[in-house]
């Protein structure tokens, strides 16, 4: 069989039709980021049936089936590396149309498809209404020594909260209880807090546990949404009190929110108002991070005196949590890091992995609507 006869039999494969699914991603981006009102009608109407439908499946599922696919993949790829190889070694006289076929129509395939359910799945949902427009939240300019006040708002927050829960051998905070409890606790959680904001939507399972949980701390990660199987997976390696605020954080994109900054504060949301104290001292403990971190690049002066009023608990939790991220500084972190940043970029947020600090602006002007960080 010669190329031309080879090239006519490929284009009669039928998978040539999955193809297909990458023009139809593309025009989902564009809608979501260039067509008013698309994509909030998405997240609210189309998006809740796809991720009830796919969480339903999963969440039967006592681990993660987005870990074990992640797992799976090197075995996967060299499985269809070398199945590949054994088509075309058999193929005598139509290597060419068996190479094509395995090396790249298969694969471009696979792709497109995997593309078009990331769009569907959670792409779409980066280009609704933001979340502080919904709460009616605005966001405006700060002063530092407003920032400042915050600070020590959420510092005596801390303290109040710290003095009755556990600790471990060496004093540092410890979860009341089990992973898989404080999994419900933070389910339960926001389904208090759909009450204040319907389209925070309930009906959704718990978080999940990831079982290499320490590979994800090389790679700097402390969660992740798989959107693919539509599970919130939590890193449970790491310093206990970023657990319960990592789970809610998680839990929020799951309920189509995707921006960092918004599933940042509407954690913190949850945290605050949970009738857990694990989940209100999370919460206090991560917003204390972001904001102090804010204060400190727009006046450093200011900080010391933040500190001056912080428990000796609370800074052992701090101290232990900066001891443990220490190890984690390599290249692998950091190249890690830059796809995280380039992926946020990509989906509509030019601020990259730094749009995690915006939560600040927000809990600002929820604070300045009347409520209280205590």
């Amino acid at each position: 069989m010669n190329v031309k006869e080879q090239l006519k039999r490929l284009l009669r494969l039928k998978r040539l039709w999955l193809l297909a699914a990458l023009p139809l991603a593309g025009l989902l981006y564009l809608l979501a980021h260039k067509v008013g009102g698309f994509a909030e009608f998405w997240a609210r109407y189309i998006y809740p049936l796809l991720a009830h439908l796919l969480h339903g499946i999963s969440r039967l599922v006592p681990v993660s089936l987005g870990e074990l696919l992640v797992l799976a993949l090197p075995v996967l790829l060299l499985a269809g590396l070398v199945l590949g190889v054994v088509h075309i070694v058999k193929s005598r006289g139509a290597r060419f149309f068996a190479a094509v076929k395995a090396f790249v129509v298969n694969p471009v395939a696979i792709a497109s498809v995997l593309l078009l359910v990331f769009m569907t799945n959670c792409g779409v949902n980066y280009g609704r209404v933001s979340f502080s427009q919904i709460s009616g939240l605005p966001v405006q300019a700060t002063s530092p020594r407003e920032l400042q006040q915050l600070c020590k708002e959420l510092v005596a927050a801390a303290n109040t909260l710290r003095s009755d829960l556990p600790e471990d051998e060496n004093g540092v905070y410890a979860l009341s209880s089990s992973v898989n409890e404080t999994g419900e606790a933070a389910r339960a959680a926001f389904a208090k807090l759909g009450k204040t904001y319907p389209t925070l939507q309930s009906g959704y399972g718990a978080p999940k546990a990831v079982l290499c949980s320490r590979g994800m701390s090389y790679l700097d990660i402390t969660g992740i949404f798989f959107p693919f199987t539509m599970e919130a997976n939590v890193n449970v390696d790491v310093v206990d009190y970023n657990i319960p605020f990592t789970m809610c954080h998680e839990l929020t994109h799951l309920r189509g929110y995707m921006r960092e900054d918004e599933a940042n504060f509407v954690a913190y949301l949850a945290c605050h108002g949970s009738e857990s104290d694990d989940l209100r001292y999370s919460g206090t403990m991560l917003a204390f991070v972001y904001c102090i971190n804010a204060l400190h690049s727009a006046d450093s002066s200011l900080v010391a005196d933040v500190y001056a009023g912080m428990d000796d608990a609370v800074r052992r939790d701090l101290n232990a949590n900066n001891a443990y991220w220490k190890q984690f500084e390599t290249p692998v972190a950091e190249i890690s890091n830059n796809v995280n940043s380039a992926y946020i970029q990509a989906n509509g947020d030019p601020d990259g992995v730094r749009s995690y600090g915006r939560m600040v602006d927000l809990l600002l002007a929820w604070v300045r609507a009347g409520n209280s960080v205590a």
